[in-house]
């Protein structure tokens, strides 16, 4: 079978992908609590129906969050590359008190908008690759190597139950090449992420009368203290390979008008939200401790333990004040001249008949397990709109785009060297 036969059947997939979509949003995975257990079967049992040659196999690594794994091989799959699918069955909670206008687990197709809960977080993305998986199922005799599809039931949590736990337990999740499919837009081809710490940081004082200050120690004076050191680290200066800072300025003139005037700055600097601020008990009392937390994101360039060094020397002096981490992922990328980034971001082009940009994502996924293990791996997925929100939507167009791009992508990575 010729490539151009191939690409041909794969642009066939629109039917395909919406009725895939539809049946996974119409089975709630909401975590919390972590629920994948039912969406997971099901899932399994429509990979079994389009792609009945594959391996596939349920892994439960607690209760009620199952992972999916299928495996499928083309000629030779001892001589080949292997080419890794993955996404996650978990969403955020359906939340019926939003004011949803469409059915939340209805899967309602209305002017081009496939809606329900998880449509563009991620079960759209997951529908797309699986019907790359059966296409490549379908045409095994044309490639050599291995396709697999790996889903994760937890995700959205960052808790270490789903991708970690199938790469360290399940050897072909493991592969040349992992291919996302995780929200985004299909004109940008993602590369890598921001790493981030999460830090709480606790202010001691001495309480008194409001009228009488001098006889106390206010906490929230001391804890604003350490939030203007804190506030400080956005002047830190990364050293990123040069690479990477072309890459997020030539992607701007496609990227930002999609994610934001000034995405490129943040994607290139330490940014810093203090997201929570508590203290005090009254006005007229001077208040004896005080708390807040900080969601610190770190380019490509700036490693965790250089802010934690920025911290300690700007906090370690402050009277009554303490801090800790509460979480903390580096960054992360896959060089953007790597073969495997090139051939995903000529597939997109191809179909999407101009060009792709190629850059960082501000946002975090599971493709950092991949890229903290030596593993090249892209993000290419659908625009989410309202992801976690009332009617939250998926475009078919983008569905269509997502499934054929990782389709052919994933065929052309698993020709013979």
């Amino acid at each position: 079978m010729s490539r151009q036969d191939f690409a041909a059947d794969a642009a066939q997939c629109r039917d395909a992908v919406i009725e895939l979509t539809r049946q996974l949003v119409a089975i709630s995975s909401p975590n919390p609590p972590g629920e994948t257990a039912a969406v997971a079967e099901a899932a399994a049992a429509m990979i079994e129906a389009i792609a009945p040659d594959a391996e596939v196999a349920l892994h439960e690594t607690a209760p009620g969050i199952v992972n999916l794994v299928a495996r499928v091989k083309g000629r030779a799959p001892g001589n080949g590359r292997r080419v890794v699918f993955n996404g996650h069955l978990d969403t955020y909670p359906v939340n019926e008190a939003l004011p949803w206008t469409v059915e939340p687990l209805g899967g309602a197709l209305v002017e081009g908008r496939l809606y329900g809960r998880g449509a563009a977080d991620m079960k759209g993305g997951i529908a797309a690759s699986m019907v790359a998986f059966s296409l490549l199922a379908a045409h095994a005799h044309a490639w050599a190597g291995e396709a697999v599809l790996a889903l994760a039931g937890d995700e959205e949590s960052m808790g270490p139950l789903g991708t970690k736990w199938l790469m360290d337990n399940v050897p072909h999740v493991t592969g040349d090449a992992t291919i996302i499919g995780d929200a985004g837009s299909p004109r940008v081809l993602r590369f890598g992420e921001k790493g981030f710490l999460w830090i709480e940081i606790e202010a001691a004082g001495k309480a008194s009368h409001g009228a009488h200050v001098h006889l106390g120690e206010n906490a929230i004076d001391r804890l604003r203290a350490a939030l203007d050191v804190v506030a400080a680290l956005r002047s830190l200066q990364p050293a990123a390979p040069e690479g990477v800072l072309a890459a997020i300025e030539a992607s701007r003139p496609i990227s930002e008008p999609l994610s934001g005037e000034g995405e490129a700055e943040v994607l290139r600097s330490v940014t810093v939200n203090i997201g929570r601020i508590e203290g005090g008990t009254s006005t007229n009392l001077v208040p004896a401790s005080a708390k807040a937390s900080a969601d610190i994101r770190l380019p490509v360039g700036m490693p965790a333990s250089s802010v934690e060094a920025a911290l300690e020397q700007g906090l370690g002096g402050l009277p009554g004040v303490t801090w800790r981490v509460l979480r903390r992922f580096e960054s992360n990328h896959t060089d953007p001249a790597h073969p495997v980034v090139q051939v995903v971001a000529r597939a997109a082009s191809e179909v999407l008949g101009g060009p792709c940009a190629v850059n960082m994502r501000v946002g975090g996924s599971d493709a950092r397990w991949f890229r903290m293990a030596g593993l090249p791996t892209v993000v290419y997925g659908p625009t989410p709109h309202n992801m976690g929100g009332a009617d939250e939507y998926v475009l078919v167009e983008e569905l269509e785009q997502v499934a054929r791009v990782h389709a052919l992508a994933a065929f052309d990575l698993l020709q013979p060297a």
